[in-house]
């Protein structure tokens, strides 16, 4: 093996990092210049071209990417993600809060981009801005970040060994990625059943499954350092385990949203935004808490199992309803609260035959979120021996010529 040595990123670069072009939303065009964003860029991979956003013209040579371009984020949770930039990138520009390294002639930029993503310049960076108090890690750092490298030719070896292994795991990863969502689409389409009209079943206004009426949540100017938890539309889902990271609101604020302030059992549904007919029950651990204005906080009558009722808010039949419902803008849906009482819903009549329904519901809900955990647990062990392989390859702990990356997989089956 060809010696090592230990360098900086900015010496392989031709310059030691160029921020961005700082400009705002307002100046986006419908068509133009692509606009690379801290947002686009995701584990060494791009969003589609129709979810990215535009510029009329890129106002500066130095602003306009090249094949082979390194993307380093300097901002987000965590900063430190990176965009290897590709030959149908041309020609695009990027945002302020990226920085472009640009690899120098005898450096291989696909070397370069993976060390980006080995654990060891990963937690140098999570290790500063840690330090720093700030998430936020500018040029200067990232061009001083120390590590090894071969010449350009080992370089290419160990690039071209790491093209074809972690194609590999990410295709292994995207399989489970098709899995969870084939496993969430039977899922829908058996609870939409259950609440399909059978025998003994009638139908309902949701009014009449409500003890009072619903109402929104609580207008926020700004949040507090401490006083009443918010749940917001994006702590749905994970109310079980999320509870002591929820933004809070001063007391005095909260009483005068006392209508909203949750009971165990309530159930919560965003009636706002893009994510309209998202749904989750309010535990034992949210007593007293608030809920943001996005979000429907909905009491039932006594003996109703609000995860039967939330099951069928998930489904097919609530959201087929709720579209036909929604007005407002198209880039901000909303729900009225009266619309909502007059939904139609199918459930038994005898309080014997809701209990088995709830029954049905809950274990199936169980089996989904039994198979669910386990792939995604298996998603998140290819990922990690994913760093693992490119950690080994590019610190040089083995000849990338004598190996094979099939040990990373061993033991995941496809």
């Amino acid at each position: 093996m060809t010696p090592w040595k230990t360098v900086r990123l900015k010496h392989l670069c031709l310059d030691a990092g160029q921020y961005g072009m700082n400009i705002s939303s307002e100046s986006y065009a419908d068509s133009g210049v692509r606009l690379l964003r801290t947002t686009d860029i995701s584990s060494g991979t791009l969003t589609p071209a129709e979810d990215g956003v535009f510029v009329s013209e890129c106002t500066s040579d130095r602003f306009t990417l090249r094949e082979g371009d390194l993307l380093l984020s300097r901002s987000g949770t965590p900063p430190g993600q990176s965009y290897l930039v590709k030959q149908d990138d041309r020609g695009s520009t990027f945002a302020g809060y990226l920085v472009r390294f640009r690899p120098a002639n005898d450096v291989d930029p696909r070397f370069l981009s993976h060390v980006a993503r080995s654990e060891p310049f990963q937690h140098t960076i999570l290790s500063e801005a840690v330090a720093s108090t700030i998430q936020n890690f500018n040029a200067e750092r990232y061009a001083n970040i120390e590590f090894r490298v071969p010449d350009q030719r080992e370089q290419s070896r160990i690039a071209e060994f790491l093209d074809a292994e972690t194609a590999q795991i990410d295709r292994l990863i995207e399989l489970r990625i098709s899995h969870e969502r084939l496993v969430l689409e039977r899922s829908e389409a058996v609870l939409s059943s259950l609440f399909s009209g059978q025998e003994g079943h009638r139908k309902y206004r949701f009014r009449h499954l409500m003890q009072s009426n619903p109402c929104y949540g609580v207008l926020v100017p700004k949040f507090a350092e401490s006083g009443v938890p918010l749940i917001r539309v994006s702590d749905l889902g994970k109310l079980d385990h999320n509870l002591e990271r929820l933004p809070r609101i001063e007391k005095g604020q909260a009483q005068e949203y006392r209508r909203t302030r949750l009971s165990p059992g309530d159930l919560l549904i965003t009636v706002v935004g893009a994510t309209i007919g998202r749904c989750d029950v309010a535990p034992e651990a949210t007593c007293g808490f608030n809920v943001s204005r996005a979000l429907a906080r909905i009491q039932l009558i006594p003996g109703l199992s609000p995860q039967m009722i939330a099951a069928w808010v998930r489904g097919r039949d609530f959201r087929a309803q709720a579209e036909l419902a929604t007005s407002g803008a198209a880039a901000q849906p909303a729900l009225n609260m009266s619309d909502i009482t007059h939904f139609s819903i199918w459930i038994p009549e005898t309080d014997s035959g809701r209990r088995i329904l709830a029954n049905r519901v809950d274990d199936h809900v169980h089996q989904v979120q039994g198979l669910l955990s386990l792939l995604r647990q298996q998603r998140a062990l290819l990922a990690e021996r994913r760093q693992a392989l490119i950690t080994a390859a590019v610190t040089g702990q083995f000849d990338v010529s004598t190996a094979s990356g099939r040990n990373v997989t061993d033991g995941v089956q496809a």
